[in-house]
C-alpha cells in the first residue's frame, strides 16, 4: 500500500473511524502542512483546501475494502491499526493534531483553515458565511491580479495534479490549451477528463487541440537534445503551416481571455514542442508577453 494511503486511513481512524469529507479535507490539509515531507498538495476549491489525489484514493481504499461506501470517511470494522505503520514524525504529528482540533465542529475547522491559509480561500462560495468584512479583505489580496494578456506553456512532468493547478491559479490563467495528441497519463489527474474536471473546478477552461499534437511514433528513441530539435525542426514545417486555424483559435482565446496557457508533458520547455506551437501563435502578436513555467 502506498505510504500516502496510510497516512488517510491513520487521520480516519484518530478522529474515531469517521470523518465527513469536509472534516477529513481540512484535517488532512492541517496535517499536510506540518509535514516534513508533503504527501499531499492541495488547491483552493469552491468550498476551501481540496486534494483531488485524495478523493481518488478514497475510492481505490473502497475497493480494497478499507472503507465504507459512503459519502464521507468510513473504517470498515475490523481494519488494522494505521497510525502505528506511519514513520515516527508523522505519528507526532498526528497526536498533536488529535490534541489541537479533536473538540473543533465543521465550521471552527473551516474558519481556521481560511484564517490561518487565505490563499485555500480564495475560490470560496462558503466565505462570506465564516468570516468578516475585514477577514474576506484579507481573502481578496490572496488573488492574483495580473489580468494582462500573456501566453504561457507549461509541462506536467515532475508535478502532482495540485501543484499544477496551483501554478495556472496563481499566473492567473483562465485558459489550458492541451496540445497533446493523445491526452492519456499514467500520472494521477493528467488524462482528458480528470485534468478537464480539474481544471473546470478551479475556474479554468479547458481544451484540446490533438491537431497540433505530435503522433507517439515519432517521439521514440529522442536521446539527445539535437534529436528533440530535429523533430521538433519536421513539426514546424509539415504540422505548423497546416494548422492555422488551431492557431488562429489560440490567438482568439488570447484575445477573449488574456491569460492562456498551453500544456504537454516535459517539464524543459526545449524538449516539447508545445515551445514551437507557442512561438507560431505568438506570431500572430508578437507584442504580447510569453512565458514558459
Amino acid at each position: 500500500m502506498f505510504y500516502r494511503k496510510k497516512i488517510l486511513l491513520a487521520i480516519t481512524e484518530l478522529f474515531g473511524g469517521e470523518l465527513s469529507t469536509t472534516d477529513f479535507q481540512k484535517l488532512l490539509f492541517i496535517f499536510s502542512v506540518k509535514q516534513t515531507k508533503r504527501r499531499f498538495d492541495f488547491v483552493p476549491y469552491k468550498f476551501g483546501c481540496f486534494s483531488f489525489q485524495a478523493s481518488a484514493d478514497k475510492k481505490s481504499l473502497i475497493k480494497e475494502g478499507y472503507l465504507e461506501n459512503s459519502t464521507g470517511w468510513s473504517l470498515k470494522i475490523g481494519s488494522e491499526n494505521f497510525i502505528s505503520t506511519l514513520n515516527e514524525s508523522d505519528r507526532k504529528q498526528l497526536q498533536q493534531l488529535k490534541l489541537r482540533f479533536s473538540n473543533f465542529t465543521t465550521n471552527e475547522l473551516i474558519r481556521y483553515v481560511y484564517l490561518h491559509y487565505p490563499y485555500y480561500a480564495i475560490n470560496s462560495e462558503i466565505a462570506t458565511k465564516y468570516l468578516s468584512k475585514d477577514e474576506l479583505e484579507v481573502i481578496q489580496k490572496f488573488k492574483p491580479k495580473d489580468e494582462k494578456i500573456k501566453l504561457f506553456t507549461i509541462g506536467y512532468e515532475g508535478k502532482s495534479l495540485e501543484s499544477y493547478l496551483n501554478i495556472l491559479i496563481q499566473k492567473n490563467v483562465n485558459v489550458l490549451c492541451d496540445v497533446r495528441k493523445n491526452p492519456l497519463s499514467r500520472k494521477y489527474g493528467f488524462s482528458k477528463k480528470t485534468l478537464q474536471n480539474a481544471c473546470e473546478s478551479v475556474n479554468i477552461r479547458y481544451y484540446h487541440l490533438p491537431e497540433l499534437g505530435i503522433i507517439s511514433e515519432k517521439r521514440r528513441n529522442l536521446n539527445s537534445q539535437s534529436d528533440y530539435d530535429d523533430l521538433f525542426a519536421e513539426y514546424e514545417q509539415s504540422v505548423i503551416p497546416n494548422q492555422q486555424k488551431a492557431l488562429k483559435f489560440i490567438s482568439d482565446l488570447l484575445n477573449n481571455y488574456c491569460r492562456v496557457a498551453l500544456t504537454c508533458f516535459e517539464a524543459l520547455p526545449k524538449k516539447c514542442h508545445r515551445t514551437r506551437v507557442a512561438n507560431a501563435v505568438h506570431g500572430f502578436d508578437k507584442n504580447i508577453p510569453l512565458l514558459h513555467l
